[in-house]
């Protein structure tokens, strides 16, 4: 008899995924990005700036492409999968971690400034540091009354 691995949010997590394939699907107008799997991320915002940190391990930074373009910051790359060969009778008995291409986009506020936009990888994690502009007083406008 054969073990199974429950994993009670399987469908939810499959369900979000395709949404956000369809809705991905729908902006880019044709141009369609597939991806295997997604890294997990933390967004912080902090009063001069937005930092963003993925989840990326076994990544090598040469093969991870952020982008900024009107407004939405994408995040995309691949892990390459290492050979699995068996040795001596030997094999995987079970394996989990993910490879493949990834790929996710974040919408930025207003408030982002895409010029200075700066990516660093540490020990499997990037950090995106998104600096914030000034932000823009509105102006006055008086009113003169007609007589």
């Amino acid at each position: 008899m054969a073990i199974i691995r429950y994993e009670p949010w399987n469908l939810l997590n499959q369900l979000q995924k395709e949404l956000e394939h369809s809705r991905e699907d729908k902006s880019n107008e044709g141009s369609v990005a597939t991806a295997e799997w997604a890294p997990a991320v933390d967004i912080k915002e902090e009063p001069d700036k937005f930092i963003i940190h993925a989840d990326i391990p076994g990544v090598k930074p040469e093969d991870i492409e952020v982008s900024m373009e009107t407004g939405v910051l994408t995040v995309k790359g691949k892990k390459e999968s290492e050979a699995k060969t068996e040795k001596d009778g030997y094999g995987y008995k079970r394996a989990e971690r993910t490879y493949g291409s990834f790929y996710r986009r974040f919408s930025l506020p207003d408030t982002a400034d895409d010029e200075a936009i700066n990516a660093k990888c540490k020990y499997g994690v990037l950090e995106i540091t998104i600096p914030k502009r000034e932000a823009v007083k509105p102006k006055r406008i008086t009113v003169a009354a007609e007589e």
